[in-house]
């Protein structure tokens, strides 16, 4: 599996039972975290590959590290979503692949449809142990 975001990492704590009216002025927003679904599959994966990513916008290796492991991946794809001209806004992105074997594969500034190929091409890599031959072209 291959979980490329977080569908919410909290949500309100309680629905309001009526409309809120603009004349009672702004409510106060209480969040809770929502169930992380990456970690519920980590739990449970068995001999299943587990790719999982992480947005972070400080301590990227070290953030995505901990992921790593605590969540029980085989795979992580960090980037840093702080910078505004790769990721969401951009046609660029620019990510740090760690795997569960200790490797980190840095992949710089590039269109997102090749960074896809690179992250796709590590994936293949260790569900094949490196077996798999390079498509040309």
């Amino acid at each position: 599996a291959v979980l490329a975001a977080a569908v919410a990492d909290f949500k309100p704590g309680r629905a309001a039972q009526h409309k809120l009216k603009k004349a009672d002025g702004p409510p106060s927003l209480n969040l809770v975290p929502t169930v992380d679904i990456l970690a519920e599959l980590g739990r449970s994966k068995g001999g299943r590959f587990l790719c999982g990513f992480a947005a972070e916008t400080r301590d990227l290796r070290a953030n995505a590290a901990a992921k790593l492991k605590s969540k029980n991946l085989d795979m992580i794809v960090a980037n840093d979503v702080s910078d505004r001209t790769i990721g969401f806004a951009s046609d660029l992105n620019a990510v740090t692949i760690l795997t569960r074997d200790g490797r980190t594969i840095e992949v710089g500034r590039a269109p997102k449809a090749a960074v896809a190929k690179l992250i796709t091409d590590a994936i293949h890599g260790m569900l094949d142990g490196g077996r798999r031959k390079k498509s040309k072209g």
